[in-house]
């Protein structure tokens, strides 16, 4: 091989390498994301890429696909059906963290909010709950999307703080790295499971503390869709 022919070599490999060295660069970093430690195991970037565009509807937040999809087989489907269109407007249900202060001074320090706007169902979280674990995400959800209408009534709160509490009772054992007992939401799941659990997993004591909350003292018993309290 005579020293033109070598250099051509070198030449092309150095060609080869320039166009493959990017590519698998990328591929690299692209492993090297590190999610948060409260989202289960399966929940890599691989598989919340492969279920977005079942949950995309609802929201941006890549936190509401991991939630959602930890609703799957607990008594919480209901709920999460709910959210993705089965409930009274026949839309999905729309997701996002906000100021709830801006909507009304008097909401500025709820967890959570079922709103209403003409035919369109949101709920709306607040934002001192972006880095709550997604299992308790699911939780609040599990509550927030039996608010499907205008009204809304004690006995209503009842069943929605009971679907709450039973969500995490099974996500939480489920999903042990949810529990995260630092956190102010978990701290709210934590009690209800509390009150769930001493009330032999009914809504005995539940019950007891939607009657005695200040902030429904003006609902009526009953609202369409909960007529038993």
């Amino acid at each position: 091989m005579d020293s033109k022919q070598f250099r051509k070599i070198l030449f092309i490999t150095a060609i080869t390498l320039a166009f493959q060295l990017p590519a698998f660069s990328a591929k690299k970093s692209e492993e090297l994301i590190e999610l948060p430690k409260t989202y289960p195991a399966k929940y890599t970037s691989e598989y919340i890429k492969e279920i977005k565009p079942m949950y995309k509807s609802v929201g941006k937040d890549e936190i509401f696909y991991v939630a959602l999809d930890m609703l799957k087989g607990t008594n919480g489907e209901f709920s999460r059906n709910a959210i993705l269109g089965n409930n009274l407007s026949g839309r999905p249900v729309k997701i996002e963290f906000r100021d709830l202060g801006t909507i009304n001074p008097d909401y500025a320090k709820f967890d959570a909010l079922g709103w209403k706007k003409n035919k369109q169902l949101f709920i709306f979280i607040n934002p001192r709950h972006k880095d709550a674990p997604p299992g308790a995400l699911a939780a609040l959800l599990s509550h927030e999307a039996l608010h499907q209408d205008e009204f809304n009534s004690l006995a209503e709160e009842t069943y929605a703080w009971t679907m709450e509490a039973s969500v995490w009772y099974e996500i939480s054992k489920l999903y042990p790295e949810s529990n995260d007992e630092l956190h102010p939401l978990v701290v709210r799941e934590n009690t209800l499971k509390k009150l769930f659990e001493r009330g032999g997993y009914s809504n005995k004591y539940i019950k007891k503390t939607v009657m005695s909350n200040e902030g429904y003292k003006n609902l009526p018993s009953t609202s369409p869709g909960f007529e038993d309290l």
